[in-house]
């Protein structure tokens, strides 16, 4: 549809009207007369007696033609010339715009129509506004069919059959929708997938079903998926409590359970033209996949928000090296995986993107005395319980929040070999991620270290070493350089002292840095823990 067209069909109700009127009377209604800005005289193609009214597009103030028909003023845009049935422009008023149509009405000199009464009241004019009314209705029906058929215009269901083509449907206020975790079964390896349909549920059987297709990677523990109410739990009874979901309907190979960080939600109202229209642009942008859109999706379709990305064509002081992105997202530790997963699935092949947050990274140092033998696969079991009763406690921690010993303790200490073997620390190191400095990846690191463990002339051995890098678990990627920060273990009065420590007596603490909130991550290995008897 080009600009005369747009110029006819948004033609309001008296302006059609008046060209009814004037055709009535014998007069001749829009002939189009192409504009030409290197002319100013136009000739009418019949005989006239007066021009009743010009009408057409201008320019707007940002040089662009405005979308609304102008009616141009006689005397004063233009001037009618009856001794040669011409209109005459006049150069320093307004014009149409350069190479469109403008249309006049006029009355010709020799009309025969019987009909002349067109006062207000009239049997002509009611009949004439009747059938106008008619024609202007039509003619908005076919205006919002044409803006119907673009993402930014479309309104409604219009919109929703627009983006349809994206695969995007419009989220309903009906079904509670969240994130369901899926963590590993420690006994698994390679890559599991998670279908979309996957259907889980709660103790009381309130049945939720996963909404896309994903993939827990080799060496990746856990994996959130999105997920929204079945039938049977519509609207308010969808609602469930954070660790609520703790079944699968179907048993999955290699996934050991299922759980949710965070409360399903259900909205008071459906998903708005705006928000629609906004997803279906980032959906798009996403498709191709390689763009800093792509990658600012994918962090918030996994819950996350993005505050700040660095690229080589970003701002002065937030550029990074060519063919690298680094992107600082605000995430739960228990997401990070789940996040960087899926920005490294969506950047471009051949660049290395890192995903840093700001973390708080305690590693606790601790001691057991066993009060009863153990073998050594039930040690390492007990360690691996130690370990996972310390994740529990600190994923409920918030942003902001400190990590306090006589929890850690109690947290543990809820396992009975545990509590028997009376627990305590030895040392807690805390260290703070240096969001200015990446780092490498710790795929990088671990093919390096294995490279330079092994003679340099002897090939057979480094491609051993290689390959037992590439196909071991390499550990979850967190990032980013460190710096130790002891200062962040705090006593009663500052700074813990050995003795607090190994009491149980501290608090980590995150830093404070205005309205950006540290988060606790524990960052424990089984060398961690000391075992003494057993």
């Amino acid at each position: 549809m080009n600009v005369d067209t747009l110029s006819l069909v948004r033609r309001n109700y008296a302006d059609l009207v008046d060209d009814l009127l004037t055709a009535i009377v014998g007069g001749v209604v829009n002939e189009p007369i192409p504009f030409d800005i290197k002319q100013l005289r136009y000739a009418l193609s019949q005989p006239a007696t007066a021009v009743r009214s010009i009408k057409g597009t201008i320019v707007g103030p940002d040089g662009l033609p405005l979308p609304e028909v102008h009616v141009f003023q006689a005397n004063i845009d233009y001037v009618f010339s009856a001794s040669d049935s011409s209109v005459v422009w006049q150069p320093k008023s307004t014009n149409p715009l350069d190479e469109t149509t403008f249309y006049v009405d006029y009355f010709r000199s020799n009309t025969q129509s019987l009909l002349t009464d067109v006062n207000v009241g009239g049997v002509t004019r009611t009949l004439t506004e009747a059938i106008g009314r008619e024609i202007a209705t039509v003619y908005r029906e076919i205006y919002n069919a044409y803006l119907s058929a673009f993402v930014d215009t479309a309104q409604g269901q219009s919109l929703d059959y627009v983006v349809s083509i994206l695969g995007v449907v419009r989220l309903g206020a009906e079904y509670a929708t969240g994130l369901a975790t899926f963590l590993r079964d420690p006994k698994s390896s390679g890559n599991v997938t998670i279908r979309d349909g996957t259907q889980v549920a709660t103790a009381k059987r309130i049945v939720f079903e996963t909404t896309e297709l994903r993939t827990l990677q080799q060496g990746q523990q856990r994996l959130d998926v999105p997920i929204r109410a079945t039938a049977t739990a519509k609207g308010p009874a969808g609602v469930v409590a954070p660790g609520s979901i703790v079944a699968l309907e179907v048993p999955i190979e290699g996934i050991a359970s299922v759980t949710n960080f965070d409360a399903t939600v259900v909205g008071t109202v459906a998903e708005s033209d705006v928000e629609l229209r906004a997803r279906a642009k980032a959906t798009l942008q996403g498709l191709g996949m390689a763009t800093l859109a792509a990658l600012a999706r994918a962090v918030f379709d996994e819950r996350s928000t993005l505050q700040e990305v660095r690229d080589p064509n970003g701002a002065p002081g937030k550029t990074s090296a060519p063919g690298t992105v680094l992107l600082l997202v605000s995430t739960e530790p228990a997401r990070y995986q789940s996040v960087n997963a899926r920005i490294q699935e969506t950047r471009a092949a051949g660049v290395l993107a890192t995903v840093v947050a700001r973390y708080v990274f305690v590693t606790p140092r601790m001691s057991l005395t066993l009060t009863a033998p153990l073998t050594p696969a039930g040690k390492l079991k007990l360690v691996g319980q130690l370990i996972g009763a310390l994740q529990a406690y600190v994923d409920t921690l918030q942003a902001g929040d400190p990590a306090d010993a006589q929890k850690m303790l109690e947290a543990i200490n809820k396992i009975p070999e545990i509590k028997s073997a009376k627990p305590r620390f030895l040392d807690v190191i805390t260290a703070k991620a240096d969001i200015n400095d990446p780092g490498v990846q710790p795929l990088v690191e671990a093919l390096v270290a294995a490279v330079q463990a092994v003679p340099p002339s002897d090939a057979t051995a480094l491609a051993t070493a290689i390959k037992t890098a590439l196909t071991s678990d390499v550990a979850p990627l967190f990032g980013e350089s460190r710096t130790a920060h002891r200062s962040l273990v705090v006593g009663k009065s500052g700074p813990a002292t050995d003795a607090e420590i190994e009491a149980g007596a501290f608090q980590v603490v995150p830093p404070s840095d205005g309205n950006n909130k540290w988060s606790i991550a524990l960052d424990m290995q089984p060398s961690d823990v000391q075992m003494a008897g057993g």
